[in-house]
């Protein structure tokens, strides 16, 4: 628990005959100033006219706001430089300060900073990336008080950009974030001018109480997020970090962050078309450095900044070699990441450490599950897990070389901030989540009633049922989502698509274990896909809810049920 003190200042009236002057004909002061009249009032020091900083014939705390005032502000608009130091800007992410500039090296790297005054301009720089081809220079983002003003990749070796100017003094948030990866270069903040009547007019935006480490690969780098299809191949120009669940999770829980991820690279191997292994594109071997960019291959300090989490999202591109042989490769895998868990925690002692696998692609998560398994069993490490992330859903969209949309990057960001939550006991109030993602797929027939159907659940979920003989009533086939958890004034939004050979509607529920009907409703059951949405709120909490389409009451028609969620909205 912190203590805070507070100090009671007592007036002291001015009684001297021999004050002959008024302090406020003083036009400028000091921090000396500042500590004699604190120490005036508090009896430490005698009274003098000075201390009546307002002239009002008394020395009181009216007076330490007037002199705060007076030291803070000039009284004259003067031009300054600032450089991108961490006395002047909080620095996010893996920076680097070189040549009097700061190196936004890794993807999400930036400045942020608070700054009054009239105008401001900042002046970027760019590295040798600037000579790459326009679709893979380092892109990069500035932000005025929350909104974009500039989007745009570096291509000269120097560009000052107008923040703000005006006649008026305006005090505003400053953000200048790189949105593509380490590999393609970095961007430089080199100078800030401010026009201000402040003698102090730039000052670092305040560290957040919560700190996340992201270390992953193109999924983590927000690859071809904005990409037009699957089939357009890589480009800086559509890779935004602001759009990758990294990124996401940190906003939504309020968040710093940090992040270490390149395209193509694993714990084993980076990517390989042929399946020999590829030893060149591995994360542990560059985790320690500032950027894996000769630029940049500097020994990154972990002491400067300490994290209260750390995500691993690794073994995408390591599958291309493990899956050729995993009789054998896959001992090699677990015991790779276990090496590489090791080094983390070395370099994150304090951290809740969760590890994840899926996006793209979910064959070696048994391994990334095994190998944290024995981790924590041979270091005794408990402050650890693992969860599986759900794989990409077409219907949501596809991005570039078939990585993730940016619907996809947002519902996994809503998913890893709730496992956050959950590793450091926080409440989670579970927005964005499926709550219908780990449900149980049941067909229910009641052969008294006369039904007969089969069904298949696909790969992608899809849920088919084959009715033969319909029954006697709607509820002589069920086909159920069970075991969905609702909280008590939660807004939820079931969705889903419908394809039938019925020709008509359907009757659905969302209804508790004992039979309490949370929502109900009819659906279209027609032979084009049908979209079916609707909204309502859980009047009481449920870890068991289903979710039933009754399909009885007509033989030998079939329905595929689709993209089945039932998303927490409220």
């Amino acid at each position: 628990m912190i203590k805070k003190m507070i100090v009671a200042f007592t007036a002291v009236p001015l009684f001297l005959s021999s004050f002959s002057s008024s302090a406020s004909a003083v036009i400028s002061y000091t921090s000396d100033d500042a500590r004699h009249l604190s120490n005036a009032i508090l009896g430490i020091s005698d009274v003098t006219s000075d201390d009546d900083i307002n002239g009002d014939g008394i020395v009181n705390v009216f007076d330490i706001c007037t002199i705060k005032n007076k030291i803070l502000n000039t009284g004259e608009f003067i031009t300054k430089d600032y450089s991108a130091t961490d006395q002047n800007v909080k620095l996010t992410g893996r920076t680097m300060y070189n040549n009097d500039t700061a190196w936004l090296v890794q993807s999400g790297s930036a400045v942020e900073f608070t700054v009054t005054g009239k105008s401001a301009t900042v002046t970027l720089a760019g590295d040798s990336s600037i000579n790459n081809s326009e679709d893979y220079r380092p892109r990069y983002a500035v932000l005025l008080d929350g909104e974009i003003i500039e989007d745009s990749v570096m291509s000269t070796s120097e560009k000052t950009l107008t923040l703000f100017e005006g006649e008026t003094s305006r005090t505003s948030e400053i953000r200048i974030i790189h949105l593509s990866e380490a590999m393609n270069g970095a961007v430089g903040v080199k100078n800030i001018s401010v026009t201000s009547d402040k003698a102090v007019p730039i000052s670092p935006l305040p560290e957040k109480s919560l700190s996340i480490e992201f270390i992953g690969d193109s999924i983590t780098c927000a690859y071809g997020v904005e990409g037009l299809s699957s089939y357009e191949s890589f480009k800086t120009t559509t890779e935004n970090f602001m759009k990758s669940y990294a990124y996401l999770t940190a906003q939504k829980l309020n968040a710093d962050y940090s992040a270490v991820s390149y395209s193509g690279h694993g714990i084993i191997s980076g990517y390989t078309s042929s399946g020999d292994i590829n030893t060149d594109s591995l994360i542990p071997d560059c985790y320690e450095l500032t950027g894996k960019l000769p630029d940049y291959s500097k020994s990154w300090d972990f002491s400067t900044h300490t994290h209260d989490v750390v995500v691993i999202n690794l073994g995408t591109n390591d599958s291309s070699y493990v899956s050729k042989d995993p009789e054998t490769r896959s001992q090699e895998f677990i015991d790779g990441y276990i090496s590489f868990l090791k080094t983390v925690r070395e370099k994150n002692p304090e951290a809740y450490i969760i590890c994840t696998l899926g996006t793209m692609g979910d064959d070696l998560y048994e391994y990334v599950q095994n190998a944290v398994e024995q981790y924590s069993t041979s270091t005794g490490d408990m402050r650890i897990m693992s969860y599986k992330s759900a794989v990409q859903n077409p219907a949501d969209g596809i991005g570039s070389d078939w990585h993730p949309s940016a619907v996809t990057q947002q519902k996994s960001a809503y998913v890893l901030s709730d496992k956050k939550c959950q590793a450091l006991g926080m409440e989670s109030d579970q927005i964005g989540l499926d709550m219908a993602a780990d449900s149980e797929y049941i067909l229910n027939i009641d052969p008294d009633k006369g039904g007969n159907a089969a069904s298949y659940v696909g790969y992608d979920k899809s849920f088919w049922i084959n009715m033969v003989t319909g029954g006697k009533s709607a509820d002589a086939i069920e086909a159920v989502v069970a075991g969905i958890s609702l909280k008590k004034g939660g807004g939820y939004r079931l969705e889903f698509d419908c394809t039938s050979s019925f020709g008509g509607e359907l009757p659905l529920k969302i209804q508790s274990e004992n039979g309490e009907i949370y929502f109900s409703s009819n659906f279209d059951a027609v032979s084009e896909k049908s979209h079916f949405s609707a909204e309502f709120t859980a009047d009481k909490d449920d870890t068991s809810a289903s979710v039933i389409f009754q399909l009885g009451g007509k033989d030998s028609y079939n329905v595929t049920l689709s993209n089945i969620s039932l998303v927490k909205i409220s």
